[in-house]
């Protein structure tokens, strides 16, 4: 095996991790938990089955139904150019890979229940003092950290064809 191989199995081993972590919490939370009846774990934190038709913060939820179409399409897009990102890193790129693997098996465990369901299945309900977030699953937070390191990942290298550090 190559390094270029080697390197890719880690990447593309995390993103499969993302992917079966995602599935099974999301297949505890529907087998565990009554539809939006929230389950207090702390004071700030439920559990709290929802399903998301739409995007982040159920974007486009009520939109008729064209949507879970459209944000299929966008995650296969998204999946194939990450993959292919992936392949043409440096090997010192490490950062980066993290954050493309990341935010590939976040796209694929999400992209998994729009294909089998129709909808996105979350659970992690953040809330202080009447305030919620919108909830959340594993697949939403792989892509958020994921988009976070890349974000740090253009701080600390910059722009690789400018040449320049940030």
């Amino acid at each position: 095996m190559s390094e270029l191989q080697r390197r890719l199995a880690l990447w593309y081993g995390l993103a499969a991790v993302i992917v079966i972590l995602d599935q099974w919490t999301k297949g505890l939370a529907t087998a565990h938990l009554q539809y939006a009846r929230p389950v207090e774990v702390l004071p700030i934190f439920n559990l709290t089955l929802q399903h998301n038709e739409g995007a982040a913060f159920s974007f486009l939820s009520d939109a008729g139904g064209w949507q879970r179409w459209f944000f299929t399409a966008v995650a296969v897009i998204a999946s194939v150019v990450l993959s292919v990102w992936l392949t043409r890193l440096e090997r010192e790129q490490v950062l980066l890979a993290l954050s493309l693997a990341l935010i590939l098996g976040g796209a694929i465990g999400n992209l998994w229940d729009r294909l089998a369901l129709g909808y996105v299945v979350d659970f992690i309900s953040v809330h202080y003092k009447g305030w919620y977030f919108p909830a959340f699953n594993v697949a939403d937070s792989a892509i958020s950290v994921g988009a976070v390191c890349m974000v740090l990942d253009a701080f600390i290298n910059g722009d690789p064809e400018k040449g320049d550090k940030a």
